[in-house]
C-alpha cells in the first residue's frame, strides 16, 4: 500500500459519492477525505455534519484553489464532468472521473492530453472490472476453460416498466442514455477482456410505453471481432424472476449467471466494504457451467470468484499516485467507450453497422 497519504476532494454528494465512492476511499488508508463540493446542503444532507473534519465548499472553484488537495473525484451529472476535470487538471490535481466520463469523444482526448500537459493522472470509475461475476468470467476465459470463445452475452436488464422521474438517469440531455450510463459499463467489461472491436451495431430506444420525452432507456449493441460476437443488453421491460446477467459459448463449454454483483445492494441496505462477507455472492446465485466431456455435455454450478471488491480500484488509484503502479483505468480506455457510445447511438439512428 502507498505511504504517503492523499487528501481527497469530492464534488458531489448524492448517491454516486455516498455508495458508490465514499465507503471505498474510506477501505483504504492511505486515502483521507478531505473535502466536499456540495452546493445545496439540507438537513438530512450535509457533508458538515455527517464529516465533521472535513471541509465543505459551494464551489469546484474554491477545492481546487486548496493546496492541500490532492485528487479531485468528480462525481456530478455527466454534463459537468468536462469542466470539473478541466479546472481540476489545470489546477495541478489528480482526478477519478465517475462514468460515464464525458458526453463526447472530443471532450475526452482533450482532457487526456491536459492530463499529459500537467503531469497529472486523469482515469475513469470503472468499478465493474472488479465485480465478483466479472472476475469470475474472466478467469474462465482466460485460463481456456471455454475453449474458444464465439458469442459472449452481458447484460443489465431490469423490469422497470414505468417512466422514471428526474435526474440525467431519466431527462435527455449531455451524457444521458442507457448506453452511457449501463452500456459504460458492459462494454468496459467486453473491452477488457477482448480490445476494442473492429465493427458496431446498435439498436437504442425505448421500451417503455409511455415515453413522452425520448429518453433512451434501452438498447442491444453488437461488438464485431473477427471471430466473435459480443452482444450488450441493457433493457428495462424484462419481466424475469431472475435477470440473465452472462452467456458465454465457446469450442468447449458455456457459462451462463443469472443476478447482478451484490456489491451495489449491500451498499445500499447499509453494509460496509470492511464487513465480513462484503462482496461474497450466496451459492444460490452462483453461475452454471456446462463442458464437453467426450459425446455428453456436464453442467454444474460454478462457484463465483470472491471480488477483491470496488476497493481494489482506489487501491490502486493510490499507488499511482505514489509512483508505485498502474492507474486503475487508462483514460484511453475511457476515451474509447465513448467513442464506441457514439458510434453505437450513430449506427442505431442510421440503421446500418459501423467500422470502429
Amino acid at each position: 500500500m502507498a505511504s504517503k497519504t492523499f487528501n481527497v476532494g469530492i464534488v458531489g454528494y448524492a448517491l454516486s459519492a455516498k455508495v458508490f465512492h465514499i465507503p471505498f476511499i474510506q477501505n483504504v488508508p492511505s486515502l483521507k477525505i478531505y473535502a466536499f463540493v456540495q452546493r445545496h446542503p439540507k438537513a438530512d444532507d450535509s457533508a458538515k455534519k455527517d464529516f465533521l473534519d472535513a471541509k465543505v465548499y459551494e464551489s469546484t472553484e474554491e477545492l481546487v484553489e486548496d493546496k492541500n488537495v490532492d485528487l479531485v473525484v468528480v462525481a456530478t451529472p455527466p454534463a459537468s464532468h468536462f469542466e470539473i476535470a478541466k479546472l481540476s487538471l489545470e489546477n495541478g490535481k489528480h482526478v477519478v472521473v465517475e462514468k460515464p466520463f464525458v458526453p463526447t469523444h472530443k471532450e475526452a482526448q482533450e482532457l487526456i492530453s491536459l492530463s499529459t500537459k500537467h503531469h497529472r493522472i486523469l482515469t475513469v470509475y470503472q468499478n465493474r472490472r472488479w465485480d465478483a461475476d466479472f472476475l469470475t468470467v474472466s478467469e474462465l476465459i482466460n485460463e481456456g476453460t471455454l475453449g474458444r470463445v464465439v458469442e459472449f452475452e452481458t447484460h443489465f436488464d431490469r423490469h422497470r416498466p414505468q417512466s422514471a422521474s428526474g435526474g440525467w438517469k431519466a431527462t435527455p440531455g449531455p451524457g444521458a442514455g442507457v448506453v452511457y450510463d449501463l452500456g459504460t459499463h458492459l462494454m468496459d467489461q467486453v473491452v477488457t477482456l477482448y480490445g476494442f472491436p473492429k465493427r458496431i451495431t446498435g439498436f437504442v430506444g425505448t421500451q417503455r410505453e409511455n415515453n413522452t420525452t425520448g429518453f433512451e432507456d434501452s438498447c442491444t449493441i453488437l461488438l464485431h471481432y473477427d471471430d466473435m460476437l459480443a452482444t450488450v443488453k441493457a433493457a428495462v421491460v424484462s419481466p424475469e424472476k431472475e435477470q440473465l446477467r452472462y452467456w458465454i459459448r465457446g469450442s468447449k463449454g458455456s457459462f451462463k449467471k443469472y443476478h447482478l454483483d451484490s456489491q451495489e445492494d449491500q451498499l445500499k441496505a447499509g453494509k460496509k466494504p470492511s464487513d465480513a462477507g462484503f462482496g461474497v455472492e450466496p451459492e444460490d446465485r452462483h453461475g452454471v457451467l456446462s463442458l464437453i466431456e467426450g459425446n455428453s455435455v456436464s453442467r454444474k454450478p460454478h462457484p463465483t470468484a470472491r471480488a477483491a471488491t470496488w476497493t481494489a480500484y482506489y487501491a490502486q488509484m493510490a499507488k499511482a499516485m505514489a509512483g508505485e503502479g498502474d492507474v486503475p483505468v487508462k483514460p484511453e480506455d475511457g476515451a474509447g467507450l465513448i467513442r464506441l457510445v457514439e458510434l453505437a447511438r450513430r449506427s442505431s439512428k442510421e440503421g446500418r453497422t459501423l467500422e470502429v
